[in-house]
């Protein structure tokens, strides 16, 4: 049975194990890597990214990424390729194959067949003497000397090499492609990651819209906030342009600080300049600019027009932030 030092002990040899291996793939980022992000870009099929056993679940997941990042993408499992699956790949594919040795039946009888119908291949492989990266157009080198495993079996740091460089790979293609936040938000429309990127303060703002005047009597803006429940009110002068705001924090600051309350305006009260958002913005954004100015709630305007209040609460109810 072992101490908890030594589980402890075991797990950090694993993580710098690991972080070794990582940190040398470093000297694979050569003119292949780059030749390979190129041919990616300017291909007109889809991506397929194939592996078998521990290769496979990797391949799986940056399939993920790549379709996330604007790539078209589709899984191969090297073992369903040479019974059927095959089909699947068109004339126009590019196939990236992960592969530690290089030299499984499956993979060698992929890469033949793909060989035949003339696809281009990409392998991610750490074997430069393996049937695979000899039959391959372009060969990122994913070579660690030693898995995380004791015995130096069970695939760690090597699917952990093949993860990172697939992951270059689609980062590389999303700069290449300058795919911005506004593509990415395309491709994740639900969720909190969905909402960050595309849900709009008008889609959110209360249908109340509390507004007071400059020469407002403390008493009407009381009222006035009380009311609405967003904690606040816009003021406006006599040509409605928006002058100020007034919190429920301001007018607790009134309440210690003056002894004659009766005869307080809004104009005395108020916050001027108060910090306003456009309605096309994103909500995201609101919530960064509350966070930075250490406030809960910003007026929103359209085209210059006063159009509400949008309440940190707001924020919080949509999951956006917690």
């Amino acid at each position: 049975m072992k101490s908890s030092i030594e589980i402890k002990k075991i797990a950090e040899n694993v993580i710098n194990i690991e972080y070794r291996s990582i940190q040398n793939l470093i000297n694979s980022i050569n003119d292949d890597f780059v030749r390979a992000v190129k041919l990616i870009s300017e291909s007109k099929g889809r991506l397929i990214v194939a592996g078998v056993g521990k290769s496979a679940n990797i391949s799986s997941k940056l399939v993920a990424t790549f379709n996330s990042t604007g790539q078209p993408s589709v899984f191969l499992h090297a073992a369903d390729a040479i019974h059927g699956d095959l089909g699947n790949v068109q004339k126009n594919d590019i196939v990236i194959c992960l592969s530690k040795s290089g030299n499984t039946e499956e993979i060698r009888l992929l890469t033949s067949n793909l060989k035949i119908l003339g696809n281009k291949i990409i392998s991610i492989c750490g074997n430069p003497s393996s049937f695979l990266v000899k039959n391959s157009d372009i060969n990122i080198n994913a070579y660690v000397s030693e898995e995380a495993c004791p015995h130096d079996l069970a695939p760690t740091s090597s699917t952990t090499a093949q993860l990172v460089l697939g992951d270059a790979l689609a980062i590389c293609l999303l700069e290449y492609r300058e795919f911005s936040k506004e593509d990415f938000a395309r491709f994740h429309p639900g969720g909190i990651l969905g909402k960050k990127l595309s849900l709009k303060v008008e889609r959110i703002i209360n249908d109340k819209v509390p507004l007071v005047f400059e020469d407002d009597l403390l008493k009407d803006i009381v009222i006035e906030i009380s009311e609405n429940r967003l904690g606040a009110t816009a003021v406006c002068d006599d040509k409605k342009t928006i002058v100020g705001m007034i919190t429920d924090g301001d007018l607790r600051r009134c309440f210690e600080n003056n002894t004659e309350l009766l005869n307080l305006r809004a104009k005395e009260i108020m916050t001027q300049s108060p910090k306003k958002i456009d309605s096309q913005s994103l909500v995201y954004d609101a919530f960064k600019i509350m966070k930075s100015h250490n406030i809960t709630q910003l007026i929103v305007v359209e085209n210059g027009s006063y159009k509400g209040i949008i309440h940190l609460h707001d924020i919080i109810k949509e999951g956006i932030v917690q």
